[in-house]
């Protein structure tokens, strides 16, 4: 009797990211293909976003309930007008939707938007370092290989729509990722003081019209 040790052939998976326009308002393709059948199987993207980068969580609701992009944020409570400086790191839970074109690849679109910086010298533009989503399945209703899956530390459903636990995997072989650039305008320090004298000027012409109003209009007893 002989005894074959079968390895289980590990397909190699592909993830693209690409931002969509330059500036603070900016959409995210990512795009996965998997080396294997993974039917039945939800895919999703974690990313990291940093301090620089944000999601309007308004926005992204607004999204949803049209269908039309399916997320989770960690944490779920942002301040959309914090500066990059005082903000901090979220996690971005893509989920990705079947390709028409391609019978093993999902794909997901969602809004990103950038903060404001502080002011820089001799540069009128800041580069916000965007890293590589990484590719997780949640299978509820099939088995994926335990020599090329591994459970992921991850506690979010399936999808943005159930709230039933589910166990995610990532793959055990790491595809080799890419950054994305994302490039944002910044003030010069070198116009700091020209900004702050223009904005006393225009706060206290503003002050003036609307006592001038005020003392024209108004009815004083």
């Amino acid at each position: 009797c002989v005894t074959l040790d079968v390895q289980a052939t590990c397909w190699d998976t592909t993830v693209t990211q690409e931002l969509l326009n330059e500036g603070f308002h900016s959409d995210l393709l990512v795009k996965v293909e998997l080396g294997e059948d993974a039917g039945g199987c939800a895919v999703a993207a974690r990313m990291r976003l940093p301090p620089g980068l944000y999601v309007d969580p308004y926005e992204l609701a607004t999204l949803q309930q049209h269908n039309l992009t399916k997320a989770v944020l960690i944490p779920d409570v942002i301040d959309v007008e914090a500066p990059e400086y005082s903000a901090r790191a979220l996690v971005l839970l893509l989920f990705l939707g079947p390709d028409g074109h391609c019978p093993r690849c999902s794909r997901g679109t969602v809004p990103l938007h950038a903060r404001y910086q502080r002011p820089a010298e001799g540069t009128e533009h800041a580069l916000l370092v965007l890293e590589s989503p990484e590719v997780l399945l949640c299978c509820c209703h099939s088995h994926l290989s335990a020599e090329c899956w591994e459970p992921a530390e991850l506690d979010t459903p399936c999808s943005s729509d159930s709230t039933a636990p589910c166990q995610w995997h990532r793959t055990k072989h790491r595809p080799a990722y890419e950054e994305s650039m994302l490039r944002v305008p910044v003030g010069l320090r070198e116009h700091s003081a020209l900004v702050c004298a223009l904005t006393l000027l225009t706060m206290g012409l503003c002050c003036g019209l609307i006592l001038a109003a005020a003392c024209k209009y108004g009815h004083f007893s």
